[in-house]
This record gives C-alpha cells, sequence and structure tokens, in this order.
C-alpha cells in the first residue's frame, strides 16, 4: 500500500515537471515567433520605403532624361543654325571673290595665270572672245606642265544626287550641271556667280537632249557636248551634240565587252570623256576582265580615234580621273569613302617620271568624287562630291624633261 502511494506521487511529480517543461517550450516558441513577426514588419516598412525612394528616383531620372532632350534639341538646332550662318559666310565671301576682276595676261606666250572661274566675265565681245581661244589654243602645242598639287578648294553648293557632274566650257562663262547618273536633260547657267545664286537649279536653261547620256562622264568643249549613250549591252556610243543648234553632229560606236566600267568604285561610269590643252580624250575599260584603264586619243570634230594608250593604271579602287597637258591622273579611295588621292600618273609623251609625280591628296570632304573634270582656262577641277559641287584650284609645274 505504501509502495502505490509513492508511485502515484512520484508520477504526479513527473506529470508536474513535464508540464513546466512544456509551458517554457511554449513561451519560447511564442517569444520567437513574435521576433519574427517583428522582423517581418520591420522588412515590411523597409521594403515599402525602399519602393517609394526607388519611385521617386525614377521620377527624377525621367525628369532628367527629358531635360537632357531637350537640352540635345536646342544644341542641335543651335548646331544647324551655326552651320546655315556657316554657309552664308562661305557664299558672302565667294560671292566677295566674284567680284575681284581677273588679271589680265602680260604675254600671250606665257601660260594663263590663275583665273577662277568665278572671275570670268558673263559677257564678252565677239574679238575679246575670239582673242582669248587663239591664246588657248597656242597653248596646246608647248603645253608642259605637271600639277604639283592642290592651292585651295572651293564648295560652290549643293544640288541634286549624290553622284552627278558639273564643267564649264574654257571658251565660254557657262556652267552645265548633269544632276544624277543619266538623264536626256542637263542645266546650263550663263557664269558660275549664276550657279552659286540660284536655288537648286531654278534660273537655269534647261536643255533635252535627243538621247539620254548614261554616267558623270560627258564633256563640254569648244561649244559642243560629248556624252556616252549606251543602249546595247556590247555597244558604247560617243555623241557630239552643238549646244548652240541643238542638234547631233556626230556619233562614233566603241565595241566594248558586256558592261565594263572604267572606275570599280563607280560603275554608273561607264567611260569617261575629258577635254585639256590638247583637245578631247576618253578613258575606258576594253573589257570587264581587263585591270588597267586604256586611253584614246580623239579628234573633237569627228570623234575618230587617232591613238590608243594603255595607262597601267587599275580600274581597282579608281574612282574618278582627269587629264592635263596629255597627262592622265587617276584618283583612287576605299569602299568606305575616306581621302581621294592621285595614286596613278601617264603621260601619253613619256614626259613624266614616277618620282616627278606626287602623291596628291585632295581635302577630306563629303565622301567620294562621282566626277572630276578640268579646264585648262582656269587649271581648276570642277568636283562632284556627295551631291556639293566643288572647285580645286591647282599649282603647276613644268615637266622635268620638257
Amino acid at each position: 500500500m505504501k509502495l502505490l502511494f509513492a508511485l502515484l506521487i512520484s508520477t504526479a511529480w513527473t506529470f508536474t515537471g513535464a508540464q513546466y517543461y512544456y509551458q517554457g517550450l511554449m513561451d519560447y516558441l511564442e517569444n520567437r515567433l513574435l521576433a519574427i513577426e517583428d522582423r517581418m514588419q520591420l522588412w515590411h516598412e523597409q521594403s515599402h520605403r525602399y519602393h517609394t525612394e526607388m519611385k521617386d528616383f525614377k521620377k527624377l531620372t525621367a525628369e532628367a532624361m527629358d531635360g537632357l532632350k531637350n537640352h540635345h534639341s536646342m544644341l542641335f538646332k543651335d548646331l544647324e543654325g551655326a552651320a546655315a550662318r556657316v554657309d552664308r559666310v562661305e557664299q558672302e565671301m565667294d560671292y566677295v571673290e566674284t567680284q575681284m576682276s581677273p588679271r589680265a595676261c602680260t604675254n600671250r606666250a606665257d601660260k594663263v595665270v590663275e583665273q577662277d572661274a568665278w572671275e570670268l566675265e558673263e559677257s564678252r565681245g565677239e574679238e575679246e572672245e575670239e582673242e582669248e581661244w587663239e591664246e588657248l589654243q597656242s597653248r596646246v602645242s608647248d603645253c608642259v606642265e605637271i600639277i604639283s598639287g592642290i592651292r585651295s578648294v572651293k564648295i560652290m553648293k549643293r544640288v541634286g544626287s549624290p553622284k552627278g557632274m558639273w564643267t564649264r566650257d574654257p571658251r565660254s562663262s557657262k556652267v552645265y550641271i548633269f544632276n544624277g547618273t543619266s538623264g536626256n536633260t542637263i542645266y546650263q547657267f550663263k557664269s558660275l556667280l549664276d550657279f552659286s545664286r540660284s536655288l537648286g537649279v531654278t534660273g537655269s536653261r534647261s536643255i533635252r537632249l535627243p538621247s539620254e547620256w548614261s554616267g558623270p562622264g560627258s564633256a563640254v568643249y569648244n561649244g559642243y557636248l560629248y556624252y556616252i549613250k549606251q543602249e546595247a549591252e556590247a555597244d558604247m556610243q560617243v555623241v557630239k551634240y552643238d549646244l548652240l543648234s541643238g542638234s547631233v553632229t556626230e556619233t562614233a560606236m566603241f565595241p566594248v565587252e558586256g558592261r565594263a566600267t572604267v572606275y570599280n568604285l563607280n560603275p554608273e561610269t561607264v567611260a569617261d570623256l575629258a577635254a585639256d590643252d590638247g583637245g578631247l580624250w576618253l578613258l575606258y575599260a576594253p573589257s570587264d576582265s581587263e585591270p588597267t584603264i586604256s586611253l584614246a586619243k580623239m579628234d573633237a570634230a569627228t570623234l575618230d580615234i587617232e591613238q590608243i594608250w594603255d595607262t597601267r593604271c587599275p580600274r581597282e579602287n579608281a574612282e574618278a580621273a582627269f587629264v592635263v597637258c596629255g597627262t592622265v591622273y587617276v584618283v583612287y579611295n576605299t569602299r568606305l569613302a575616306s581621302r581621294s588621292r592621285v595614286q596613278c600618273v601617264f603621260d601619253v609623251n613619256d614626259m613624266v617620271l614616277s618620282e616627278e609625280a606626287p602623291l596628291i591628296y585632295f581635302p577630306r570632304r563629303y565622301g567620294a568624287h562621282a566626277s572630276l573634270k578640268y579646264n585648262p582656262e582656269e587649271k581648276q577641277l570642277y568636283g562632284w562630291d556627295d551631291g556639293y559641287q566643288i572647285i580645286y584650284r591647282l599649282t603647276m609645274k613644268r615637266k622635268l624633261l620638257a
């Protein structure tokens, strides 16, 4: 009996101890849960604050970006205004230069002094014009000059397409615009001054030709327009057009294989006609497989071929060429247009040594030349660069072997 009573007391104490143990455990767990809830509440408050701050920062960033966009727009407008003012200043400078009278030649046997295109008078008497033409003809026989460099550049304006051609007849002050790489219409201005003052081609005389010219390789010489007409794949035709009477006076056919073009970087130039002190020249490629440029001397009156040369100047990477005193200057560039440079020179009279011809770089402008036309009266090049009409003044020296 006593043993049973002791067992009951022991069991009671055991249950009482367990109760206290579990109660302490429950209190501990409850305190931990409360602490977790407090931390979760703190995290929630911090997350809300961070979210609010992020929204405010995003709003400030958007406002700052809008401000930057407005500043960029204002800066862009200012730059456009500055560019327009610079163009205006250049035009005014060109206009001032047009008012300067040309220097007269003191000796008919001397070379023409550096006469700019914009310095020629718009109207001349018949006797004066005939006298100047005779002077030009007298220089043909003793033309012994080679280009030594580019003295200065004049950017006249921007007209029309990225590719095209413009030139001036050495015998007159008229300027001719060939917009694009083909067409049956050209634009004639009375003078370079009229061209510089005009808006686009307004104020010009439109000349509609009887057939389309192909490529920016035409030439104006002695009152006639010479242009390339190509219709059939194996035929290339040179057309001589009288600008005064408005009629075709001569044509000549040249067999070429396929669609051979003379300049690799300007495939629109089927062939290139050039005029210099010695007359009319034709730069072409006999076939597409021919790696070099061929040169033909033409009779300006009959279009007969007088002689043909292989210039040994590669067509690869060539963009344009011109002829000065019977010397061909081939201009090269890269696929991604950079600075144009004269990298190959060929003289038909073998009077130019390779070391005599310097590597001439054109001033970096807009892109690449679609055409370069030499005017022997002014000793200047008329270039078409990405739609801009540019004049390059040349410096000359005598050929070493002359």
